[in-house]
């Protein structure tokens, strides 16, 4: 019998620009199609770090060249923005790789909202890095220009960085499941989602964040009631002592293992460290849920057990 997986993707499964998007999105559909060839029902959410800083600067460049005629764009705009140009390309490629097989499912991309607190403290701390690295020069220019806040990241570069709170809900969840319930494939929560705030009445809010898409991944898959949480990324296995000589890859976690490696700073923020956190909290949510971490290309053999690192509640 098949499972109920959510599937959240990496940059890598997406590029970081529009042709690397296009050409990126057609292996990532094989990867997604050989799940529900096995008889998967597969939902999918992905990041948009380099697209949502793609467009924010090309919407602020805008903006500073016809300020009488523009206004700034918001970034929950700029992360609605992302969910769609993504979600085409995504869809149609996976689309495309079903008819090839000869599986006949409807595949549609959701404008997903994520309901976040407004006073969750990361909007005192942004740390959530968004578009492309940086130099030093240039970062300190955003800096002194536009007010950014940066970071270096793991040796990559500077990004700037902006507030990622915790995802409370998925606002279209009853959406999400009616389409999966009806055989459809959903690409949902793009980006982390849009990042809203319940407000007077039934209005939702955009807010200056961005979610993290693991976590919102993580909310998606335990509203939908999934058997299995994939979160792909750019190694085959989670490690500790990551770079070094003693470096130990892990194919199975406990939750209190997974928990002990984090008290102990072995994954690093922004990169890993957010991956085995809400990999560890869907595991939890639930008895029999399991959640993978690997590789994009190993989906499938991680699913059937021959690889990845695992984690059971």
């Amino acid at each position: 019998m098949g499972k109920r997986i959510v599937i959240a993707l990496g940059g890598n499964a997406l590029g970081k620009n529009l042709p690397e998007q296009m050409a990126a999105v057609k292996e990532t559909a094989k990867a997604i199609a050989d799940l529900i060839q096995e008889g998967h029902e597969v939902v999918i959410a992905h990041g948009n770090g380099p697209q949502v800083g793609m467009i924010q600067q090309a919407m602020a460049l805008l903006t500073r060249a016809e300020p009488e005629k523009y206004v700034p764009c918001p970034l929950s705009v700029c992360v609605a923005m992302s969910q769609g140009y993504i979600g085409y390309d995504l869809q149609n490629a996976l689309r495309e790789e079903l008819l090839d097989r000869g599986i006949q499912k409807g595949v549609a991309t959701v404008l997903t909202q994520v309901i976040v607190d407004p006073e969750d403290p990361a909007f005192q701390h942004p740390a959530k890095p968004i578009g492309s690295f940086l130099s030093k020069e240039e970062a300190d220019k955003l800096v002194a220009e536009r007010g950014y806040q940066v970071v270096e990241d793991a040796g990559r570069g500077y990004r700037r960085v902006v507030a990622s709170p915790m995802p409370q809900a998925i606002a279209e969840i009853d959406t999400i499941r009616a389409l999966a319930d009806t055989g459809h494939v959903v690409v949902a929560c793009g980006g982390g989602g849009i990042p809203v705030f319940q407000t007077e009445g039934h209005h939702l809010k955009g807010a200056a964040a961005v979610v993290d898409k693991d976590f919102a991944s993580c909310v998606l898959a335990q509203q939908m009631d999934a058997d299995c949480l994939i979160i792909l990324t750019a190694v085959e296995k989670v490690a500790i002592h990551f770079g070094r000589p003693d470096v130990k890859w892990l194919d199975r976690l406990t939750p209190e293992e997974a928990q002990a490696y984090i008290d102990a700073g072995e994954f690093a923020p922004g990169s890993m460290l957010p991956k085995v956190q809400a990999a560890l909290r869907f595991a939890q949510s639930k008895p029999g849920r399991t959640a993978l971490i690997t590789l994009l290309e190993k989906a499938k053999d991680g699913v059937a057990g021959r690889t990845g690192t695992l984690i059971t509640g």
